[in-house]
């Protein structure tokens, strides 16, 4: 067995798999800059939230990427931590190991070959004295035999020949030694010590193979863990492609841009073959609708500007109820059949609209040059649709409620903070706390004042929107006929007749037909829907939800981005739309 061969082929073999090792690492390490660059690419900021079912779908398709992202991010994770940094530990501990164990071996070699040089020197030196000793007895042999040698020289030679014979004896003595010496430490070395070492390099290299295979199957597993998690996002995925419902975010787009007014009525035929008797309809274009006493109604001058055209390139929003209109006042319709046209249309009908504008309502706008302009944005949403203007003013009504509860509160802790500070001087000074609770008070008042600001006009904007409903235009067409039986002289667009029935509606409370719809929805839900995500309901009016509980939808979303639910234990109130998965009955 040589040392040399098996040595070698052993050095060159752990070698390789040291190498191997470290080719994995590498693999595993640029497997993990894929999966972090991969995690980083598929991640998107959150976005905004948005009425629409598609929209939430969507967010909801972007919510569950970030976490596939993130299980991306744990696949590279787990791939460094326990393959890369682990093996790349064992490596250098094998390394080390394996340098340890090859020197161990060079050096028993060195021993043995030691003893080997040990071994051929006294051979050697046995068999030089042995052929000097048999050199000398020959030597001594002739010199006896010789009859003309003395006496002396025949000693002599005997002494020479005695002295190399116990040289040799004392060489073989040693070559036997040597040779003891050498067959023992052969023995230990090929039985013992070489054995040793090679069972110390299997081990070791045999540890390594199973730390290699150990971060094979890391590699399938650490993938195989996340494929629940994994799953699941691709089944949000698809159950957010499920949830999308196109008759919804149809209803969702009439909901926002329901505008409350009338469909214009049918155009009629202006007779122009009589100049002074011209009969002019209410829905004419640019023909604006009367009162009783021929004034132009404030309230319908913004809806007679012009036809709002669908779908014009350059459609605008329509301009204030209050802001003026360019328009001559319609001329009486029994003026051809009763006499000649009421002396104020004697004049140019531009300049008799224009003076009448600058008299009514010259105090609502700042100059006539506004029209120009584009419409005036007004503080009551009054350049507004009608239906908008309501949602408009709910919104700002429930904005200053929520102010106004966080006022009320910081109000109530001031206060206990102050009687804490009376009781306990030695915490704070009461007298520290009066302006902060003074401004909190002004605070609240403010609040308040817009609260009742607020809701008289939610109550001007609901009456009219009542008193435009079928029901009342019935009700104004018979009071006209009554009033054009009384007065043949008057001619009213039955659009623009205030009558008495119709100022009793204006008085009559906004919200009754909205607590009998209130009271019938609670006995009957239009529907169900899911939490998306938890809500706590901590103003007034609201509830909480958990993540997955399951509510009874009582009332849709009016566009002001919340919908009234009713829990299964009990209780009800308003939670955001957009926290919700919802399903119609």
């Amino acid at each position: 067995m040589d040392w040399g061969s098996w040595g070698g082929g052993l050095e060159r073999h752990t070698q390789w798999g040291l190498d191997l090792m470290e080719k994995y690492v590498k693999f595993v390490k640029e497997r993990t800059e894929i999966e972090q660059a991969y995690a980083k690419q598929l991640s998107h900021s959150p976005l905004a939230l948005s009425l629409f079912c598609q929209y939430q779908a969507f967010l909801q398709v972007v919510k569950e990427l970030n976490d596939f992202a993130g299980q991306r991010e744990v696949v590279a994770e787990n791939l460094m931590t326990r393959i890369c940094v682990e093996l790349s530990k064992h490596a250098q501990e094998l390394k080390q190991e394996r340098k340890l164990h090859f020197q161990e071996g060079r050096r028993a070699q060195q021993q043995l070959e030691n003893s080997f040089k040990q071994l051929e020197n006294s051979k050697r030196k046995f068999e030089r004295d042995c052929r000097e000793a048999e050199k000398a007895m020959l030597v001594a042999e002739k010199l006896d035999q010789d009859l003309n040698a003395t006496k002396a020289d025949v000693e002599k030679a005997k002494q020479q020949a005695n002295l190399r014979s116990h040289m040799a004896e004392e060489s073989k003595n040693e070559y036997a030694s040597f040779l003891q010496k050498f067959n023992r430490d052969q023995s230990q070395f090929y039985f013992l010590e070489m054995p040793q070492i090679f069972n110390k390099l299997q081990e070791m290299d045999e540890r390594r193979t199973v730390q290699l295979k150990e971060g094979y199957g890391i590699f399938s597993e650490t993938e195989r863990q996340v494929m629940p998690i994994i799953g699941k996002c691709l089944d949000g995925m698809k159950a957010a492609a499920d949830s999308v419902n196109e008759k919804n975010d149809s209803q969702v787009l009439i909901e926002l841009h329901k505008s409350g007014f009338e469909r214009p009525g049918d155009v009629d035929f202006e007779d122009f073959s009589q100049p002074i008797n011209r009969t002019s309809s209410d829905s004419s274009l640019g023909t604006p609708r009367g009162t009783l006493d021929g004034r132009l109604d404030p309230r319908l001058l913004g809806k007679n500007k012009g036809k709002r055209w669908l779908f014009s390139k350059k459609n605008k929003l329509p301009p204030p109820p209050l802001s003026p209109v360019i328009s001559a006042p319609p001329p009486s319709s029994s003026s051809a059949t009763n006499g000649p046209p009421s002396p104020k249309f004697t004049r140019d009908p531009l300049s008799y609209c224009l003076n009448e504008i600058n008299k009514t309502v010259k105090p609502r706008i700042a100059s006539f040059r506004s029209l120009k302009r584009g419409p005036v944005i007004t503080e009551d949403f009054s350049h507004l649709p009608p239906e908008q203007r309501r949602k408009k003013l709910q919104q700002k009504i429930e904005e200053r409620n929520r102010e106004l509860q966080k006022e009320i509160d910081q109000r109530d802790a001031l206060n206990k903070m102050k009687d804490v500070y009376q009781k306990t001087p030695q915490m704070g000074d009461p007298a520290s706390l009066e302006p902060k609770i003074s401004e909190t008070l002004s605070n609240i008042e403010k609040l308040r004042l817009e609260i009742q600001k607020y809701q008289s006009w939610l109550a001007e904007a609901e009456s009219r929107m009542l008193s435009n409903r079928p029901d009342n235009t019935l009700r104004y067409s018979r009071h006209l006929d009554h009033l054009l039986t009384l007065s043949p002289h008057w001619s009213l667009s039955p659009d623009a007749t205030n009558s008495d029935d119709s100022q009793d509606a204006l008085n009559q409370p906004i919200y009754t037909e909205f607590d009998e719809d209130f009271e019938e929805d609670l006995a009957s839900p239009i529907g169900i829907c899911v939490a998306m995500y938890q809500f706590e309901g901590s103003s007034e009016g609201t509830i909480s939800m958990r993540e997955g509980e399951e509510l009874s939808l009582m009332e849709e979303d009016k566009g002001d981005g919340w919908t009234r639910v009713r829990r299964s234990k009990g209780g009800e109130g308003y939670v955001p739309t957009s926290y919700l998965r919802v399903t119609l009955n």
